[in-house]
């Protein structure tokens, strides 16, 4: 056992032997990763591996959040929907683990590993909680993203450590009158001197419950319309600042959604993040990756309902055999096999082209849509598969069911995604 911690150790890189050390326990029934997705280099005669192939580290990552999901979340999981609560130690356990801070510099304290490896630990958090799979996907893909590409070296000192060892972050963007229309936000910044006051509100902001920092899209420069959005890191306890009503939401409701208020909220100019007027560069280029990471959420989301349903198919009889093994339940139960793994695909697909530093914008676009589309579809087939007692809140496929909707909406509508691609589409043409 020593042998495989110090090996692990060596692998996934200075953030890791701490969390190992702390979690021997978790660790010690380890599953070999599958000989397909455990490969390090291409088969004899090929020059690129299949798309579901992994490093070392990557398929280490996978089974090691497989099994802290399976031993540590799914026992939490309906309390946490029943009660719209996290569960503290779910949180502490993503900490503990180095998941709040994959790509993070070790010299912050982060893991320090790959976009791609962020996106495998999305999925599998999500195949057992998707709502567990949001915070880690936020706090990734979003706050540390940004704060790594963007932050001063002071920013970088004071924000980074605490959001990989012990404090969540929350993307505050969105407003009543401002979703689809991102741009078109009413939260303002006024300059005085070397501060700025900011004042306003934020609808459907993810994370604001737990969060103890807070990235807030305002404009500094109305006059310049969305040219004066400008990015403002403002941490919890900065006075004029309140969280206001939980969402009381159909899926997801372990994961907190607030509305936020800025009542004269006095901001020294050293909290923008990046550049003044930059801020709308800075979200679209975040929410394409973050649209990565939901594509990500609702395949883990949608195999684990697919997961959770098939042995079913298989002890469930009725007319003397398996309803599995009637032709009508076969030729479904392939359909959305097949789109699972199309699903999958379009989103490893995008993940490797934004870690190659590719253009990945029309990708990410089309596994969000494509992924959050299927795992509409798994989860309604499952559903029925299932009969009466999938309708219950006995098994987990009601809760998936309710999970699953969000995806068409958040980061960007289905419709959003497509017109988009058109976009794309047109230009190449």
């Amino acid at each position: 056992m020593a042998a495989v911690l110090c090996r692990s150790a060596q692998i996934l890189g200075r953030g890791f032997p701490r969390c190992l050390a702390t979690t021997q326990n978790l660790h010690c029934r380890w599953s070999s990763a599958k000989p397909e997705a455990s490969s390090s280099s291409p088969g004899e005669g090929s020059t690129f591996p299949p798309l579901a192939t992994f490093t070392e580290e990557e398929a280490m990552m996978r089974d090691m959040v497989r099994k802290f999901a399976q031993d540590r979340i799914a026992p939490l999981v309906k309390t946490m929907d029943a009660n719209s609560k996290m569960d503290d130690s779910v949180i502490q356990g993503l900490f503990e683990l180095g998941l709040m801070g994959i790509e993070v510099d070790p010299k912050y304290g982060g893991t320090g590993s790959t976009f791609f490896s962020s996106i495998l630990v999305i999925e599998e958090l999500a195949k057992v909680d998707p709502s567990v799979s949001l915070i880690c996907d936020i706090q990734n893909t979003l706050i540390n993203a940004l704060f790594m590409r963007l932050g001063t070296e002071e920013q970088k000192d004071t924000y980074l450590n605490r959001l990989c060892k012990d404090m969540v972050g929350s993307f505050c963007l969105s407003e009543a009158g401002s979703g689809s229309d991102a741009f078109s936000l009413k939260t303002t910044a006024q300059k005085h001197k070397d501060y700025y006051v900011i004042n306003g509100s934020k609808m459907w902001i993810s994370n604001s419950e737990e969060a103890g920092v807070f990235l807030v899209m305002a404009n500094a420069d109305v006059s310049a319309g969305y040219r004066g959005i400008t990015c403002f890191i403002v941490p919890k306890d900065a006075e004029g600042f309140h969280i206001g009503k939980k969402e009381d939401k159909l899926g997801l409701r372990a994961s907190s959604t607030c509305t936020l208020s800025f009542d004269n909220v006095k901001v020294p100019e050293s909290s923008i993040l990046g550049q003044l007027g930059q801020g709308y560069k800075y979200a679209i280029g975040m929410l394409n990756e973050g649209r990565i990471g939901i594509a990500a959420q609702m395949l883990g989301l949608a195999q684990g309902c697919f997961d959770q349903t098939i042995p079913y198919t298989k002890q469930r009889v009725q007319f003397g055999k398996r309803i599995f093994d009637f032709q009508g339940m076969q030729h479904q139960i392939s359909h959305v096999a097949t789109q699972l793994e199309a699903a999958r695909l379009l989103t490893y697909n995008a993940a490797r082209l934004r870690e190659a530093g590719r253009p990945f914008r029309k990708e990410a676009c089309m596994a969000k849509y494509f992924s959050s589309e299927v795992a509409a579809m798994t989860t309604s087939k499952c559903l029925e598969w299932m009969g009466g007692v999938g309708f219950t809140k006995d098994y987990p496929i009601e809760k998936y069911y309710r999970d699953v909707k969000i995806g068409t909406v958040y980061e960007g509508t289905s419709n959003i995604q497509l017109s988009t691609i058109a976009k794309f589409i047109d230009e190449e043409y």
